[in-house]
């Protein structure tokens, strides 16, 4: 379980950084294009990838481009939703997302609908509506604050749902090892994120942001820490994987709340924390029932 705690604690300092980097006066989107440098550094020299595959067999390139302009477009919304509705309605969100690609199995995989499991994502469904929170508000302003504010979980939740599913249709191309796919979608991420680097300097007219080089690195450093603790938890307890499942998810779900409310005085309602409770417990149904 070592390798659990190791993952969860990864995951949820990447969400820290962003928010210290914000914080900090670190340029948060330029943050995000310096940690695919390192990303992809720590995947070709730790994992070591088989390049030679990659040039012998069929690449899903539609799915590694699609990737990889996700990739960092998610992060931008991950930090957006940090920014605006903190960092505990956004973990959340990201751990909940898992339940649109079980939807999609049922739905467009057409495999075999257990009621269990469907009890699950409708609790699941629940803890995200209670978590976000939807206050009401006399002012106008106000109201369409609260809006946005929901809005950004609610991006983070679809858009790490459809990553997931993408990285699932990754997997099934098992000519091409899993971590050689990782490292190109990674090296495609960074070239996006160049681009969007040139983008925010030249035409959004941001200052280079020497911090925000920095924080994206270690940003990268944990990053990839993250999904590698994440892959060596698996392998070591190959015939638990519900465990690693649930360590991970009620993991982060818990310490993030924990951080954010003890160490960035986030304010959270009874609502939102019936929404961290509920989401617990759909990571259980659908991990063991």
């Amino acid at each position: 379980m070592i390798f659990v705690l190791l993952s969860v604690i990864c995951s949820v300092t990447v969400a820290v950084l962003l928010k210290l980097g914000r914080q900090n006066g670190a340029e948060t989107k330029q943050v995000i294009v310096w940690n695919y440098p390192m990303a992809v550094a720590l995947t070709y020299y730790v994992l070591k990838p088989d390049l030679k595959s990659l040039a012998r067999d069929y690449m899903p390139v539609t799915l590694y481009t699609s990737l990889a302009v996700l990739l960092p477009g998610m992060f931008v919304f991950i930090a957006l939703s940090i920014r605006h509705s903190g960092l505990v309605k956004t973990e959340v969100a990201q751990r909940l997302s898992l339940f649109i690609p079980l939807l999609a199995s049922f739905f467009l995989f057409h495999e075999k609908m257990q009621s269990l499991k469907m009890l699950g994502i409708v609790v699941g469904l629940l803890a995200i509506l209670c978590s976000i929170g939807w206050q009401r508000n006399k002012n106008s302003r106000l109201a369409t604050d609260s809006r946005h504010k929901a809005f950004y979980p609610l991006l983070v939740f679809i858009g790490m749902g459809i990553i997931d599913i993408l990285f699932k249709q990754v997997a099934l191309h098992v000519s091409i090892p899993y971590i050689s796919s990782m490292f190109i979608i990674f090296v495609m991420a960074m070239f996006i994120a160049t681009l969007l680097l040139l983008y925010f300097l030249f035409v959004e007219k941001q200052n280079f942001s020497k911090k925000a080089v920095g924080y994206g690195l270690v940003l990268g450093v944990f990053n990839f820490c993250n999904i590698l603790f994440y892959m060596k938890a698996h392998r070591a307890l190959p015939e638990n994987p519900s465990v690693v499942f649930t360590g991970m998810n009620i993991g982060v779900i818990s310490l993030g709340a924990l951080i954010g409310v003890l160490f960035f005085k986030e304010r959270l309602s009874l609502l939102n924390y019936l929404g961290i409770a509920l989401s617990i417990v759909s990571v259980l149904i659908i991990a063991y029932l």
